[in-house]
């Protein structure tokens, strides 16, 4: 088939990048965390020309999976049926509180999820020819998970890494020291060359960010 391509649509007030991933032949391919703005990713989708089979999910908190449940529903009405896929299940106290944490911020049009499956590190998910382990990487949310595909030497991460920043570690389920290993046992030993998409801003490098990132000196 095709080499892996993206198409990322920032969603809602805190600009998460919604990532549109297929083959760029088939056009076979995923949407990971569509946090919101339904209408949009759907936009996307269709100005791709994406077969969507499946919805990822990175971690639980609102602006990654509070569009996923409507996202589902709207893919079946056009009659395309897909699960939602992860994250891990140490993220479904925080699925389950999606609409409660929207009313805090003063959003709508968020709503609580139930994957079809909650994902465990060492599981391979893939669409065509282009498969990605899963990692388990907690810290910034307990059940946080990263995608890796390891053919094209790419990683979607989530929150877990930024672009000269790492994920924040004050919401429930927390831990700094959790997300430091995270990053630093299992993201950078995969390779300097290896790129990536995070969840807010540009991407980077695990070499770059190995390098450079304030956070990891």
């Amino acid at each position: 088939m095709g080499q892996l391509s993206g198409v990322i649509v920032p969603v809602t007030a805190f600009q998460q990048n919604c990532a549109i991933l297929f083959d760029a032949v088939s056009k076979q391919g995923v949407v990971v965390d569509p946090g919101g703005d339904v209408p949009d990713i759907l936009v996307a989708v269709e100005k791709a020309g994406v077969n969507v089979t499946a919805i990822w999910l990175t971690h639980g908190h609102l602006d990654h999976a509070g569009g996923a449940m409507r996202l589902k529903a709207a893919l079946a009405e056009k009659g395309t049926s897909v699960q939602i896929l992860g994250p891990h299940k140490d993220d479904a106290f925080i699925l389950a509180n999606i609409e409660a944490s929207a009313a805090r911020y003063g959003l709508s049009g968020m709503e609580n999820c139930t994957p079809d499956r909650y994902l465990d590190e060492g599981e391979t998910l893939s669409f065509e020819t282009h498969s990605f382990s899963v990692l388990h990487c907690p810290g910034h949310a307990p059940g946080h998970v990263c995608y890796i595909n390891a053919a094209a030497r790419f990683a979607h991460v989530g929150d877990v890494l930024f672009n000269g920043s790492v994920g924040r570690t004050d919401l429930p389920g927390g831990n700094h020291a959790q997300l430091i290993a995270s990053i630093t046992e299992k993201l950078l030993p995969l390779g300097d060359d290896f790129g990536f998409i995070c969840g807010h801003g540009p991407g980077s490098t695990f070499g770059d960010e190995r390098r450079n990132n304030p956070y990891l000196r």
